[in-house]
């Protein structure tokens, strides 16, 4: 099988999947007679997609015209499709095991004892009678954008993010964001990529949304995040290099943890330290008032408390806890109201999207890392532009922190004698 028909099969493996469960392919942007086609087919068995993927991934081993960065794609993608497909069979697989083989990362709880230091960290900035939590709800209430201001204030801080995102990576001319307010979603955001350089990104108004919240959210869903990805890779790696492959994007997949952890660090690439004061800036403009500054400490102290949600899946679908419990390890350790902890575990719930809060946590961790051990002389925004363009996966991000951190303790001994 030559290269072109293996990456036909991947495509149409994908598509089949996502007849079997809504929601799973994330984007489609590849040739519609391939998708009329597979719509028009009689759906399949999981067994049978299970059997596909073990067989293209053989075939994958014996074609020699794929760079090896495309082979590492295709087969950790073809991987996770397997997985997918055993669990729509019936199959029972360990909660951990499926993360694995959904994303190329091990799981393990948190550390509790971190956790009880973020919420020191926290208590000292925000000192004051009654609990932390108490002092934490005071002080996000005062954060918080109306629900008649959300649109605005979205639109304002897109167009400040796009104007910066332009100005470090080129995007067509053509390419647009629209944003729409939803209720009754399981997530914060939410990026429908429509091809042709074109999103329509989602905003769940039911989260009660914070003035320090919001950057990170367009961040993330649109420049340099989800939809800037997205419109790079159309132009670059689909139409000028022919990766047809990347005309999918599919859920539970190693691109989504690449994808989180990319556009969950996306403000941290753009605008970086005083981002808070950056946003204090945009949104004076529009008539609102908040402390920039302090924002930005009690969000860099509550990122102690990454791994959080983690534990509660891990609580949830690894060792059976009841939905109630989880609610209440939430509510104790990330100092969320009861509201806020319940639609937490609702998006845990999800058979979908059960396993993907993995991809924020460990796509955040691994990214973060990549980004930090690059070259002497190379720029984060050089860096952060390979992710944009590149069909790197989580295996070979991890390669390259380990071969990183090895050679920056070399550096460092060599220098100490």
């Amino acid at each position: 099988m030559d290269a072109g028909e293996l990456v036909r099969g991947y495509l149409v493996l994908g598509l089949r999947l996502g007849r079997l469960r809504s929601g799973f392919v994330d984007s489609y942007t590849g040739d519609p007679a391939l998708s009329r086609m597979v719509d028009n087919e009689p759906r399949l068995d999981p067994g049978a997609l299970a059997t596909h993927a073990r067989r293209l991934r053989a075939e994958l081993r014996e074609c020699t015209d794929l760079a090896e960065p495309r082979r590492q794609f295709l087969d950790a993608h073809l991987t996770a499709m397997e997985c997918n497909a055993r669990k729509l069979a019936g199959e029972r697989i360990s909660f951990v095991d499926e993360v694995e083989q959904y994303f190329q990362v091990r799981v393990r709880p948190g550390d509790e004892d971190a956790y009880a230091q973020a919420h020191r960290n926290l208590g000292e900035l925000l000192p004051g009678r009654g609990s932390l939590g108490d002092r934490l709800a005071d002080f996000r209430d005062t954060d918080e954008v109306p629900a008649r201001r959300l649109q605005g204030c979205v639109q304002a801080l897109s167009s400040a993010l796009r104007d910066r995102v332009r100005h470090r990576y080129e995007l067509p001319e053509q390419e647009i964001v629209e944003y729409q307010i939803v209720t009754n979603k399981p997530w914060s955001g939410f990026n429908y990529y429509l091809g042709g350089y074109r999103s329509r990104v989602a905003i769940n108004a039911d989260l009660n949304h914070r003035m320090s919240n919001l950057p990170h959210l367009v961040a993330h869903e649109s420049y340099p995040g989800h939809h800037t990805e997205h419109c790079r890779k159309e132009a670059g790696l689909v139409h000028r290099r022919g990766h047809a492959e990347q005309s999918i994007f599919l859920i539970n997949t190693p691109q989504c943890l690449m994808a989180e952890g990319m556009a969950d660090l996306g403000l941290h690439a753009v605008v970086g330290p005083g981002w808070g004061r950056w946003t204090e800036d945009v949104l004076r403009d529009l008539g609102l008032r908040m402390d920039g500054e302090l924002s930005e400490k009690v969000e860099s102290a509550a990122a102690g408390l990454l791994t959080v949600r983690q534990d509660a899946a891990l609580l949830l679908h690894d060792r059976g806890a009841d939905q109630d419990d989880v609610v209440a390890y939430l509510r104790r350790w990330l100092l969320v109201p009861e509201r806020r902890a319940r639609q937490m575990v609702r998006f845990l719930a999800d058979p979908l999207w059960r396993a993907y809060t993995t991809t924020y946590v460990e796509g955040v961790r691994l990214v973060r890392a990549w980004l930090d051990v690059r070259a002497p002389g190379e720029s984060l925004e050089s860096r952060y532009l390979r992710l944009l363009d590149e069909p790197l996966v989580p295996k070979s991000l991890e390669v390259q922190v380990r071969d990183g951190l090895s050679w920056l303790a070399r550096n460092a001994a060599e220098s100490g004698a």
